[in-house]
């Protein structure tokens, strides 16, 4: 958790890179691992030096998490997703007067030997302007096929926003849709954020009308 609680902490500062040399181990059954797999890790792989703000953003899908291992129900308002064909979680608690998004996928790399992992934070969702919070924003991990660890990384895309932006990672497809809020929660504009093989090209912004 402390390397979770390090990374959720550094998002909102664009200093990611601090954590890239944290590595972890990812345990799996079969012949490679899936979402649920790389999940478990990222969420589970240091239970020790836990900070309560940081396990706060994180304990909601940590509790999802291992009641679908064990095969038990969700909790009142929890709905969470686990789609292991296209790599992809989704988290969602709803509450009156809001609601809490979590995401995460992951991508084979087209030199055959990483997959980038990404765990997304949104406070709410639906039709309401998003809540961006100290622990919003987006978290990448590079795995290696061949020492089975993830380290934390900001793969090639031309910046990582973490201030008025919110993104959206893909269960269908391999691009992420980032969209820019104005002040007044509006949406201002919206972009593609298109998958390479390694990393991500910025491009396709869609200029939204107020």
């Amino acid at each position: 958790m402390k390397r979770l609680v390090l990374a959720i902490t550094l998002v909102c500062c664009s200093l990611g890179l601090s954590a890239q040399e944290d590595s972890f181990r990812v345990t799996y059954k079969g012949a490679k691992p899936t979402i649920t797999d790389f999940a478990w890790a990222f969420l589970f792989s240091d239970q020790s030096d836990e900070e309560e703000c940081g396990h706060e953003a994180v304990a909601g899908i940590e509790d999802a998490l291992k009641r679908y291992r064990a095969g038990k129900k969700q909790s009142k308002g929890v709905t969470f997703i686990v789609d292991e064909r296209n790599g992809y979680i989704l988290y969602e608690h709803r509450y009156e007067g809001g609601g809490h998004k979590q995401e995460m996928c992951f991508w084979n790399e087209s030199d055959g030997k990483h997959k980038l992992f990404a765990f997304n934070n949104l406070t709410s969702f639906d039709e309401q302007p998003p809540v961006l919070t100290e622990s919003s924003g987006i978290i990448f991990c590079r795995y290696n096929n061949a020492t089975k660890k993830m380290t934390y990384c900001i793969p090639s895309i031309i910046e990582v926003e973490y201030l008025n932006a919110s993104y959206e990672l893909p269960r269908i497809g391999k691009d992420i849709i980032l969209t820019r809020w104005n002040d007044d929660g509006t949406k201002k504009e919206q972009e593609v954020l298109k998958w390479n093989g390694h990393g991500f090209s910025q491009n396709h912004v869609h200029l939204l009308e107020q």
